[in-house]
This record gives structure tokens, C-alpha cells and sequence, in this order.
């Protein structure tokens, strides 16, 4: 009876860890942060530069570190091309 509360124990642990692991997204693909710097609701389009400046100030430090972190791994930036772009223009919270 043991090793069978102990296996069911078990896989429940690893079924959990293993959902929390797979929900991580980067902050880059959160519609709700990353809308206020595109024109369209497919975040294809961003909008000006100046627009974009006043959208990232609007942000907490937090998120704005959070995301120039991200666009400092290559691959998240090579998703995120423009966007990481932008934010290294105006050197982060500039």
C-alpha cells in the first residue's frame, strides 16, 4: 500500500512540474504588453518611434527589464526583431 501512495505521490508531482514548466511564455509574446507598441491587433505593424517611446515609459521598470533581458537572448530576439531593436535604441529606459 505504500508504494502505491508513493507512486501515485510521484506521478502527481511530476504531472504538475511538468504543466508549470511548459505554461512559461516570454513577456514578448503577452498580448497585453506588447499591444501598446503596434498599430494592429496582430502586433504586425509597430507603431512610430516616438509612440513607441511613450508606450515603454509607460511601463514599470520591472517589465521594461524584463524585456530587454529577453531581447538579450538571440533567439527570443530574432523572433522579436523590431521590437528588440527599439528598446536597445533607447538604450533600455531611456
Amino acid at each position: 500500500m505504500n508504494l502505491k501512495t508513493l507512486t501515485m505521490g510521484a506521478m502527481a508531482l511530476a504531472i504538475m512540474t511538468g504543466s508549470a514548466l511548459a505554461g512559461k511564455t516570454s513577456a514578448l509574446d503577452d498580448p497585453a504588453k506588447m499591444s501598446p507598441f503596434f498599430t494592429d491587433a496582430g502586433m504586425k505593424t509597430m507603431k512610430s518611434e516616438a509612440e513607441f517611446k511613450t508606450a515603454w515609459m509607460a511601463m514599470t521598470e520591472e517589465d521594461r527589464a524584463s524585456m530587454m533581458k529577453e531581447c538579450g537572448d538571440e533567439a527570443i530576439a530574432k523572433e522579436h526583431d523590431n521590437f528588440c531593436k527599439m528598446t536597445k535604441q533607447l538604450g533600455g529606459a531611456n
